[in-house]
């Protein structure tokens, strides 16, 4: 850590120390930098996860770094209630190909000078330059955080069950959806915050059907099972649709957000119920920052408020298996579903023309690792 200013919640750390390293750190002063990714110490309550990089034989166990952080746009349930990581980086040194240290942003929550280019490096998997440093505002460590769930049979279930919190004056930190369990599935809402509050919340959502004591367990369970994890980035008003496709395989949705993460193959090509396609708006973002992606894996970025028909079931690149949505034919990647039946981000190939721009700019010689293909 190089320099931690209580009074100003913010701290300054080089991008190879850990999360967890710094989480301990900040809890002794009562604050917390607050994203829960997976394998990366989901501070300040679950003990630190390894980070896994690579596959089969050729995996590592390591610890989540801040660089890594940054790279991936890492970020965990409680991604709904607090945001991501752009959401707490105000500053950033990187080293670029030639060696050159570049500066963005300060030290200071209040910094509006010049351009923000250190959101471009959010999600760039090291693909513009190295994380030498990076300065966070953050958070003082809630006083209770506590997690309930409801027990759904179907998804239609599950989402009244979701619309009802969306739709009463609650606000959860984290709002999952999961099928790891054998009874069906499970929404698991989480609260933080002072123990008043936190009280009032969960009398509040035990009259809509949330009566159940949870915890986040499902996260490890999920993400230390080994296979592949492939991931969909949708509207959240999408999220059934989505679901559905899925066919019943193994998966954890960011379900206030619109992060799907499953493992296998979807098995379903049926057309969704039409209860579980029906428009309406969750608050809280999908995706964030120049490069959109987490955990090695494209997205293409969306918005909440898009109008109705303006955005569906958005695949990314390495999600071979992307269920069909609107009871198409799965497709292998979002560049091919010009001729799939279904609507795609009318800006996706203009991105990745300015994210080859960028790449070119940044690295004229390609020596940093190469964009998301």
């Amino acid at each position: 850590m190089i320099e931690h200013i209580p009074g100003d919640m913010t701290v300054t750390v080089t991008g190879d120390v850990t999360l967890a390293a710094l989480q301990g750190e900040l809890k002794r002063r009562g604050q917390w930098l607050p994203i829960d990714p997976p394998f990366g110490g989901q501070s300040p309550h679950p003990s630190p996860l390894p980070f896994r990089r690579g596959e089969g034989e050729e995996s590592t166990i390591v610890t989540l770094t801040i660089a890594d952080l940054i790279n991936f746009n890492a970020s965990g349930p409680r991604r709904f209630g607090y945001g991501t990581i752009r959401d707490y980086l105000i500053g950033i040194k990187v080293a670029l190909a030639d060696g050159t240290a570049i500066h963005s942003g300060g030290k200071v929550v209040k910094n509006v000078a010049g351009y923000d280019l250190l959101k471009l490096f959010i999600g760039s998997r090291g693909s513009l330059g190295t994380v030498r440093e990076g300065t966070f505002k953050l958070r003082p460590l809630p006083e209770r955080e506590q997690f309930v769930q409801a027990r759904a049979e179907s998804l239609e279930t599950a989402d009244r069950l979701i619309e009802a919190i969306m739709n009463s004056e609650v606000a959860p930190v984290v709002l999952d959806l999961h099928n790891l369990e054998n009874h069906g599935m499970d929404v698991v809402a989480g609260f933080a915050g002072t123990r008043e509050e936190v009280e009032w919340q969960m009398a509040t959502v035990r009259e809509l059907g949330f009566v159940e004591p949870a915890s986040l367990d499902y996260e490890a369970t999920f993400w230390n099972d080994p296979g592949t994890v492939s991931r969909l980035s949708v509207l959240p008003s999408r999220v059934f649709g989505a679901i559905h496709g899925l066919g019943g395989i193994p998966f954890v949705t960011r379900a206030g957000n619109g992060v799907i993460y499953y493992r296998g193959k979807p098995t379903t090509t049926e057309h969704p119920p039409r209860q579980l396609r029906r428009e309406k708006t969750f608050d809280g973002s999908i995706l964030a920052g120049a490069f959109a992606s987490g955990y090695g894996v494209p997205a293409l970025a969306g918005k909440a408020t898009a109008s109705p028909g303006e955005l569906k079931v958005l695949p990314t690149a390495e999600s071979s298996h992307a269920p069909p949505p609107e009871g198409g034919t799965p497709y292998p990647d979002a560049r091919h579903c010009a001729g799939s039946g279904v609507q795609c981000a009318s800006e996706s190939s203009r991105t990745a023309a300015l994210m080859r721009r960028l790449k070119d700019a940044f690295d004229p010689e390609q020596i940093l690792p190469e964009l998301p293909s």
